[in-house]
């Protein structure tokens, strides 16, 4: 009976920590849709002031780097105007710059397809296609701050020699420039967006020009605006971290820290520090900023109103001499978590590949997920694989477990009649009990081990199955079409059901319990059935797999145990 309590509380511990999942708040299931409203309006972001460098010549007072000037955030801003883009064609990327800010109002990426139903949709992880906060609202904004009002913000008119660009067969990289000349202060300010092919990578350069007499101070800043609808297609009940990620610098090392949006309501976020990274996270993608290493910026996490918030990186302020131009460098990764690749891109970048507390096990799951992928061409196979093998490790530990099911039903004529000896009595049952297991050398415990070693697993490849977008939309075989979203037909929970019924059967573990004991394993299957298909079609498979082997497996050992005559009888 121990052994029973151990491994249904095990399962209460599946079955808490799913329905937490299950029942955290879900994303608003609609698909994004339509055109772009015809007088959609930007969010109002206060404009940050820059600092009057020493010795600049220019009023000292102004807000240090990083502040909000109170004037700004008080009058909202005027409304962008509509229209006006420069549309950009990369082949991993397609982009709509705007005229108006010179921000990217629209990312979408081409390998990525909505949904597996409508592959020629494609993914727009960056839009401004919502005005009411019901679809995703993403954008980014760029401009050069000052010290009593910006040099440029996201009301400025820059201007481009075309209104679209397509990266040419035999080019590697594709220059998108933007001008603006206030002529009445005497200054310009050059915005260069530079792809690469096949890359994610963009590299922002924001040049000002000083014509006039007096020095220019200038501090370059960037943003992400958006509110908390995600983009794509989100799953139904799963859950997965969507808020701010940022690369902390703490001494000399640097931590890897996540701030969920609505936070900063109620606690907004500064840090100053020199280089790192802040970014947009959500299920399988990201939007990250990334300054030069040894650049100091200041970090921020505001509400933006309208149920939008924003992220910022400001620059150190620069005092520009007349006649002189002052270049700053800004890199952007729009695009997927890829494994493998994101350190690359910058230190610690890897991080946002972020499966929790079970990192340790999913990490390596994922590398064995990846070579056997490699090597059968199919995620779906590869799983089997995997499961496969994790079985084989704990193939003696599941020898152990059918050992001490075959000893508790060798001696549940024993335990029957302890039970009635000492019925009403529970003390002296469990001491009468543990007397027996005792005498005869052996522990129920024991056979639990299997199924706890195992669940650091199941968790792992959950978080591998909903995280990692290399199984995105992943097929298998007929109308397993999506190994990271439920069954559609619940085929495979079906047959997990009924696996686990047949297991239970052959191996007797139902032989030495209590009538209300039976009743709850026999209903089990059909419980667990149900609760399965909720989860992605990986997962199962996992499950299913395995159950089948276990039977196979049992069958092998039974057969030994009936030779040493601990078999059924």
């Amino acid at each position: 009976m121990e052994t029973r309590r151990f491994a249904l509380l095990a399962l209460l511990a599946v079955v808490v920590f799913f329905g937490y999942q299950t029942w955290e708040k879900d994303q608003l299931n609609v698909a994004e849709q339509g055109p772009p409203p015809a007088a959609a309006s930007a969010t109002s972001v206060p404009v940050p002031e820059a600092a009057a460098p020493a010795g600049s010549g220019t009023s000292a007072g102004s807000a240090s780097p990083g502040e909000m000037n109170p004037a700004a955030a008080a009058a909202p801003q005027p409304a962008r105007q509509a229209g006006g883009v420069v549309q950009v064609q990369t082949g991993t990327l397609t982009v709509d710059i705007g005229l108006t800010g010179g921000g990217l109002r629209r990312v979408v990426l081409d390998k990525y397809a909505y949904t597996k139903k409508d592959p020629q949709r494609k993914l727009a992880l960056l839009t401004d296609r919502n005005a009411s906060n019901k679809l995703p609202y993403f954008i980014f904004q760029t401009g050069i701050a000052g010290v009593r009002q910006p040099l440029t913000d996201d009301t400025t008119r820059y201007t481009a020699p075309r209104s679209a660009y397509v990266m040419q067969a035999g080019s590697d990289t594709l220059d998108v420039p933007l001008s603006y000349v206030d002529a009445r202060s005497g200054y310009t300010v050059h915005l260069n967006y530079r792809f690469e092919r096949g890359s994610y990578v963009v590299h922002l350069s924001r040049e000002v020009t000083n014509s006039g007499s007096a020095p220019l101070a200038a501090a370059p800043y960037a943003r992400w605006v958006r509110n908390t609808v995600q983009a794509g297609m989100p799953q139904k009940f799963v859950r997965t971290y969507f808020g701010m990620g940022i690369y902390q610098q703490e001494g000399d090392s640097y931590k890897f820290k996540k701030h969920d949006l609505e936070d900063f309501s109620k606690d907004p976020f500064t840090d100053h520090q020199k280089g790192g990274w802040m970014a947009m996270l959500q299920q399988y993608f990201l939007a990250a900023m990334i300054p030069p290493a040894n650049d100091e910026v200041t970090y921020t996490g505001r509400p933006a109103g309208d149920g939008r918030y924003y992220t910022q990186m400001l620059g150190q302020t620069i005092s520009v001499a007349p006649g002189t131009t002052q270049r700053f460098e800004t890199r952007l990764y729009i695009g997927p978590k890829i494994q493998g690749k994101l350190d690359s891109i910058a230190p610690g970048l890897a991080l946002t590949e972020d499966y929790g507390l079970f990192t340790p096990i999913a990490k390596p799951l994922f590398w064995i997920l990846s070579k056997l992928e490699q090597l059968t061409g199919n995620w779906g196979w590869s799983i089997v694989l995997l499961t496969l093998g994790i079985r084989g490790l704990f193939f003696k530990l599941s020898e152990k477990q059918y050992r001490s099911m075959a000893k508790m039903r060798k001696f549940g004529p024993r335990i029957k009649e302890l039970r009635e000896r000492h019925a009403g009595d529970r003390e002296g049952l469990n001491k009468a009990m543990m007397d027996l297991y005792k005498k005869e050398k052996f522990n129920p415990l024991s056979g639990c081990w299997p199924v706890f070693l195992q669940f650091p697993v199941f968790i792992a490849l959950y978080y591998v199955l909903i995280e990692s977008v290399e199984l995105r939309q992943a097929s298998f075989v007929l109308w397993l079409q999506d190994l990271s979203a439920p069954d559609p037909f619940y085929i495979l929970p079906i047959i997990y059901g009924i696996s686990m019924w047949f297991q239970m059967r052959f191996s007797g573990q139902t032989a030495t319990m209590e009538p209300t004991q039976q009743k709850l394993m026999n209903i089990m299957p059909i419980g667990l059935a149900v609760f399965f298909s909720m989860f992605p079609s990986g997962l199962v498979l996992y499950y299913v797999v395995s159950n089948l082997f276990t039977i196979v497996q049992q069958y092998v050992i039974v057969r030994r145990l009936d030779r040493e005559g601990l078999g059924h009888r």
